[in-house]
């Protein structure tokens, strides 16, 4: 008989397996402190899921039927609130001292009620005259990875999956980033500069929505690789676009309409657990 495992992941006791394997039948193929695998015997509606991940606190998640994981050949990725632990614009923006100011644009961008284009332009525009220094401290001094992206990243590389980082931030960072950790691909926005001072505009085109939908397509191409065979994780409603191309979307600890929409969602474990998802599918 095939069954459809069920990964629950985060932090969690008997309590919530014992309820869980009662729920859904099966057994338990593995468990440790951080992630067990039920062997359901069923496949789960996205809105059982979502119930579930109420009810328990936990990440509950289960493949969709159309997602081969053995066929995986690439990975993708927002930067900012995904695969770091920040919004790089609004840590810059606090040495102007307005960071309230473009944080309420970033959040509202994020929850699709902003086009990202327009408020990204808002935002940068009210960053003239900021001396380019404060983009080195934003990262020496604030940018920290969320947990479990370096394990993802190299656990990726251990299979020959390469990973790739788009951002409607900035190349600054997303540069950095490549270079620390052995990044594969990335791709974002570029702060124009004069006289070491940032003048409140983008050279080139905005990296938005639809420019990350692009970017794994072109990953595709260079990769001959079908999007099916593709991973996209984000947390905001301008990752949603790219992340409905993918064979699996990714929600980490994103926007509600990110968690409605993505096939998994992560809000209690670490990054690294997709590792867990592709192994024992």
């Amino acid at each position: 008989m095939s069954t459809h495992p069920v990964v629950i992941s985060g932090t969690f006791t008997d309590k919530v397996i014992a309820p869980l394997q009662k729920k859904l039948g099966g057994d338990i193929q593995q468990r440790n402190d951080t992630i067990a695998i039920l062997s359901a015997t069923e496949y789960l509606p996205k809105t059982t899921l979502i119930e579930l991940r109420k009810e328990f606190a936990a990440d509950i998640n289960q493949l969709p039927q159309t997602f081969d994981p053995s066929t995986v050949g690439l990975v993708i990725s927002d930067m900012d609130s995904t695969f770091i632990a920040i919004e790089c614009i609004d840590e810059i923006a606090d040495f102007a001292n307005i960071k309230p100011q473009i944080s309420a644009i970033t959040e509202s961008t994020m929850r699709g009620e902003i086009d990202f284009e327009t408020s990204l332009k808002q935002r940068v525009s009210l960053l003239a005259n900021l001396d380019t220094s404060a983009l080195e401290r934003v990262y020496n001094e604030r940018l920290k990875l969320n947990p479990g992206a370096a394990e993802l990243v190299k656990g990726l590389h251990s299979k020959s999956i390469p990973f790739a980082l788009v951002s409607g931030g900035f190349t600054y960072f997303t540069e950095k980033l490549k270079t620390k950790y052995a990044l594969d691909y990335t791709k974002a926005n570029t702060l124009e500069v004069v006289d070491n001072k940032l003048n409140g505009k983008i050279l080139g085109e905005i990296v938005g929505a639809q420019t990350k939908a692009d970017y794994l397509d072109e990953l595709c191409q260079t990769l001959n690789i079908k999007s099916e065979q593709t991973i996209a994780m984000g947390d905001g409603a301008n990752d949603l676009l790219m992340m409905g191309k993918a064979g699996l979307s990714v929600g980490y600890c994103a926007k509600p309409i990110v968690q409605e929409k993505a096939d998994i969602v992560i809000n209690f474990s670490p990054l690294s657990v997709i590792m867990a998802l592709m192994s024992d599918n």
